[in-house]
């Protein structure tokens, strides 16, 4: 037993687990929510807070939806497990699969996978099968092949998945004392989204809570299907982790938006990038593309003509900045200045202003 214990154990009662199920954990969940010390100002919010996903083990949320997926396998009795992932879900299997002795295979969009979540991957000892093709094509696969072989799928269309994702909700308000009044969340496959409104309605329900938020997301712009309102048949985006042309949760996403009031609107690129490096140099939080795609469109808001006065705002970031290092090679670029070790150099160069 961990000194902090994982999802399952601190929210064991909200979760469909029974005596049968196998104790299952690598000390994930309780996240930080991190109070913007700039951002906020510039856009008048009354609170705005950072969750910190990529404080999970593996460096992304997908490990809460994991680690309930691992243990429902085990109490199935499998011996193996398979998904498609742009990354960091393959991370999440490549690592309970191991703790849990558990064959791992993943597919992964050939050429599309951020360096990071590979090499986590491979680290954890899964097998890789690089498709070439698109996440969705990676995802047809998988699903055939489950129809086929005894092996577990641990993807989004796993219930169990969606079930520990729920559990960010129950954390933010267990934090905050009461939900939000938005909650901004990057949209690839649409299974957080979905979670997430799961968790804030269950809380309500039980009288933990009094509201719930207006469910705010956010698609890459060259991969936003929900919001052109067909797939996207070949997605891009620097946001490799939203890079989903025809999500698997697609309509339980348009009931969390429709539901809750909320949006589900798209940001560029350019806008990804220019909140990925704001919440770096301005709040000190280095987080993946995609989770920017949550901060970009909560700046995009007021444009979009919803007044932040006064309100409570939370923003999901999903993945550690690690995962990607190429983006912020590329984006994040602080010129090297070479200089000789000694205090006399060291000084001259410093006082010279650049």
């Amino acid at each position: 037993m961990s000194m902090m214990p994982g999802v399952i154990d601190r929210y064991r009662e909200h979760l469909p687990v029974t005596d049968a199920t196998p104790a299952v954990s690598l000390g994930e969940g309780s996240t930080p929510l991190v109070r913007s010390q700039s951002i906020s100002d510039s856009l008048g919010c009354k609170d705005l807070y950072f969750k910190l996903e990529g404080c999970n083990p593996t460096g992304s949320f997908k490990d809460r939806g994991m680690v309930m997926a691992i243990a429902k396998a085990l109490e199935a009795g499998k011996k193996r497990i398979i998904c498609a992932s742009t990354g960091n879900t393959s991370a999440a299997a490549a690592a309970y699969g191991a703790r849990y002795q558990l064959e791992t295979l993943v597919l992964v969009p050939a050429g599309e996978i951020a360096l990071g979540k590979l090499a986590q991957a491979m680290a954890y000892g899964a097998r890789i099968l690089a498709v070439n093709g698109s996440f969705d094509d990676a995802l047809t696969a998988v699903r055939e092949i489950v129809e086929i072989m005894d092996i577990e799928l641990v993807n989004s269309v796993n219930p169990y998945r969606i079930e520990g994702q729920k559990t960010g909700a129950f954390e933010i308000v267990d934090e905050l004392g009461e939900a939000p009044d938005l909650l901004c969340i990057p949209v690839g496959n649409a299974g957080n989204i979905t979670a997430y409104w799961k968790g804030f309605t269950e809380y309500q329900s039980m009288g933990k809570s009094e509201t719930t938020p207006k469910m705010m997301g956010f698609q890459a712009a060259g991969a936003a299907p929900i919001v052109r309102g067909e797939p996207v048949l070949k997605p891009e985006t620097i946001a490799t982790a939203i890079r989903i042309g025809n999500p698997a949760s697609w309509e339980k996403a348009e009931a969390a938006r429709d539901e809750s009031e909320g949006m589900i609107d798209m940001v560029e690129d350019s806008e990804i990038v220019d909140a990925y490096l704001r919440l770096a140099r301005e709040e000190g939080i280095f987080c993946e593309p995609a989770s920017a795609a949550s901060v970009a469109g909560l700046i995009k808001l007021p444009e979009l003509g919803v007044d932040l006065t006064g309100k409570t705002v939370v923003c999901i970031l999903t993945g550690n900045g690690l995962k990607d290092p190429g983006t912020a090679e590329k984006r994040a670029l602080v010129e090297l200045e070479y200089v000789e070790p000694d205090i006399d150099s060291v000084m001259k160069l410093l006082n010279s202003g650049k």
